[in-house]
């Protein structure tokens, strides 16, 4: 009974190991689809590693979905075999969830895809300065979906160009019951001491829907303080 259960043992061994060297033997994904996240054709600024994508592949009967996160840039990338794609925008964005959220996307080689989508608010004409120990933003929130309402707007500085909500070393928040859409809005704050010694800092600015879970942002700014 022994010498039989040795062999079994043997055998399902054998069996385990060679599988694992056809799963190790798996070509990895050739292709890389890429693009941004825009708004009139200009990309917005996002949460590094907040918002997200889905795809999803056809033509298997066991699927799961693909995760793709955005960089703060709103570009975002992923390595893909060659196939027909499902690519999902997912609520609780910045963005209006879309009445038709899906764009199919054929990967057959490098693929760049820039995916529209529709903030609750933008910004624009964004500009920073320094003066003294003081980074003042000025900026102008436009109202892009008439029936949203504004949650946050926030000023941000940080040491490092992953600068947002959830990383950053200064944060400021501006009177949302005077904001006035379409019109230069001013933020001021006060460099901390922990970074006067650099020799620069990031800047942007954010604003928030009521109905929504992530931030629309300015594109980082490099600030010199030296």
């Amino acid at each position: 009974m022994k010498i039989k259960f040795l062999t079994i043992f043997i055998a399902a061994t054998s069996l385990f190991l060679a599988s694992c060297g056809e799963y190790d033997n798996f070509d990895a994904p050739e292709f890389t689809l890429s693009g941004k996240v825009v708004y009139q054709n200009k990309p917005l600024g996002v949460r590094n590693n907040g918002p997200r994508f889905e795809l999803w592949q056809d033509g298997y009967a066991l699927r799961s979905p693909i995760y793709v996160y955005m960089n703060q840039d709103g570009s975002f990338s992923a390595k893909l075999f060659a196939g027909q794609y499902k690519l999902t925008r997912m609520a609780d964005a910045p963005w209006l969830q879309q009445a038709t959220d899906t764009i199919r996307v054929n990967v057959t080689g490098d693929t760049n895809l820039d995916v529209p989508v529709t903030p609750y608010f933008n910004i624009t004409n964004e500009t920073f300065a320094k003066s003294g120990n003081t980074i003042s933003a000025n900026f102008v929130v436009n109202k892009v979906v008439q029936t949203a309402n504004v949650e946050l707007v926030r000023l941000y500085l940080g040491k490092s160009i992953l600068t947002d909500q959830v990383l950053r070393d200064v944060r400021v928040d501006g009177n949302v019951s005077s904001l006035v859409f379409g019109s230069p809005t001013t933020l001021s704050a006060d460099i901390p001491d922990n970074l006067k010694t650099l020799d620069f800092i990031y800047a942007r600015v954010g604003v928030k829907a009521t109905v929504a879970g992530e931030y629309v942002y300015s594109q980082v700014q490099k600030i010199a303080l030296k």
